[in-house]
């Protein structure tokens, strides 16, 4: 029973070390919303609730309303993130994020997995666009996927 006990708190302990150093480290989230069909914002922050409070005020700014502005990810820490963009073989499209790897090539692995028409054979359209950094600069993601 101590033994348990004891597993159980050095477990919790190891757990909760990354969050940690990377709080003490500066280290910001990251938060996608997104208005599907009409807009979208991605915002870092210190914590999950700053940092959807600005993306969805990006969201509304750029012509989606408050109520359609949809908290979609959040990744403390923020790391690589990719937003890939999506057209459904009926015709609807929309954006899904990806976010917390440890490099740019791990974000755009995770998009072609994402992108991979045998598991999703209901996608028309499919491809990385946006990579973002720990920061949230964005760059244009490579053609290629």
């Amino acid at each position: 029973m101590i033994c348990r006990s004891a597993c159980t708190l050095f477990l919790a302990l190891v757990l909760s070390m990354p969050a940690a150093l990377a709080e003490e480290g500066g280290r910001m989230g990251i938060a996608f919303v997104q208005a599907p069909e009409m807009s979208s914002g991605v915002c870092t922050g210190a914590d999950a609730d700053a940092a959807f409070a600005c993306a969805r005020k990006q969201c509304v700014d750029g012509g989606g309303t408050e109520e359609d502005c949809v908290a979609m990810t959040y990744c403390f820490p923020a790391l690589y993130s990719v937003q890939v963009s999506i057209l459904h073989t009926e015709g609807l499209h929309w954006q899904e994020f990806y976010c917390g790897w440890e490099s740019k090539e791990a974000a755009l692995a995770a998009a072609k997995v994402a992108c991979d028409r045998e598991r999703r054979p209901d996608l028309s359209e499919c491809s990385a666009v946006l990579l973002y950094d720990e920061d949230g600069n964005s760059e244009d993601a490579p053609s290629e996927q």
